[in-house]
């Protein structure tokens, strides 16, 4: 009977007994673990291992023996930093890396630029259909590159765009934007027509998250409004301007389909403008795994060091700035 007792009032042996303090610690401290762990499966599947596997190709090359034919004679030796040293010297990927620079010159000042005047306006307190503006200035961010690019390049095309009818009708000259220099500014449209309405959604929040008092303050000492937006608004989200001009960098570093896209419409577009094109040529136009992998190791490596470095500088300034 005194068994059973303490078995019904769960004094001991009980089947719902509390966990000891020790166990619960090392729940835990194992909870944040067992929550990463997926995060941390699908990164290295899907990102660090193909990581190793293109470094580990661009380490080798194929060595063929006789004429190439029948089993054994192609086989996958070490190359060491052959391909690295081929790669670097290549006319081609350092023509290629110039117009990207030429391109990226364009791309990223004058989007940024305009993110941050329609950020500005649209935080503006006189601004009218606010919602609507803003969906319309982002929506062009919604349709992919490819689409974009062949919107935009049939209005470029001489024979069947309407802008070129107009200019017709009108007697005015017809560019040519599928040729020569105007082939940047082509390109440099579409990227910023894609790209402005991410970067102003981004400042813009940035905005909007900025006391109401600070504004009140400054109106009662007597700022202006154009006062306020280059003293106050435009100082208080330069971290968003930052992180902007930091995926702006990537992004035209990576520039591909639209100057594929274009290829077809016009011959100033070569197969390696720029130089993921070139990796992409190599690759699955001339068969040479090797060197392709070695090139795009060589971009992603450019492209952490100028993120790195860019991000660093601002740090810095703004340590500065705080310091001050």
């Amino acid at each position: 009977m005194t068994t059973a007792r303490r078995r019904a009032h769960g004094v001991e042996g009980a089947p719902y007994a509390h966990p000891s303090p020790t166990t619960t610690l090392e729940r835990a401290r194992s909870a944040p673990y067992v929550f990463l762990l997926p995060a941390t499966i699908l990164f290295a599947l899907f990102f660090a291992l193909p990581i190793g596997y293109a470094v580990w190709l661009s380490l080798h090359k194929v060595q063929v023996k006789g004429l190439g034919l029948g089993s054994g004679a192609r086989s996958e030796v070490w190359a060491g930093l052959e391909n690295y040293t081929d790669a670097l010297t290549d006319s081609e990927l350092l023509d290629g890396t110039l117009r990207v620079l030429g391109y990226g010159a364009i791309v990223v000042p004058v989007m940024l630029g305009l993110a941050l005047v329609l950020a500005l306006m649209l935080d503006s307190d006189k601004v009218r259909l606010a919602p609507f503006t803003r969906l319309a200035i982002f929506l062009p961010y919604a349709i992919p590159g490819v689409v974009a690019a062949l919107l935009w390049g049939f209005l470029y095309l001489p024979d069947v765009s309407p802008f070129s009818l107009v200019l017709e009708r009108l007697g005015l000259p017809q560019p040519d934007l599928l040729d020569g220099g105007g082939l940047y500014a082509a390109l440099s449209n579409i990227a910023i027509w894609g790209g402005t309405g991410f970067n102003m959604i981004v400042i813009y929040t940035s905005l909007q998250a900025i006391p109401a008092e600070v504004y009140e303050a400054a109106r009662l000492d007597g700022a202006s409004p154009l006062q306020i937006a280059l003293r106050i608004k435009i100082p208080m989200v330069a971290p968003s301007l930052v992180l902007t001009f930091f995926f702006s960098i990537i992004a035209t570093l990576q520039v591909f389909s639209e100057p594929t896209t274009l290829k077809p419409l016009t011959n100033s577009v070569s197969t390696t403008w720029s130089p993921l094109m070139k990796v992409y040529r190599d690759a699955f136009g001339e068969g040479d795994i090797h060197s392709a992998a070695a090139g795009a190791v060589i971009i992603a490596v450019a492209t952490l060091v100028l993120s790195f470095g860019f991000l660093k500088a601002a740090n810095s300034r703004s340590k500065q700035e705080a310091a001050r």
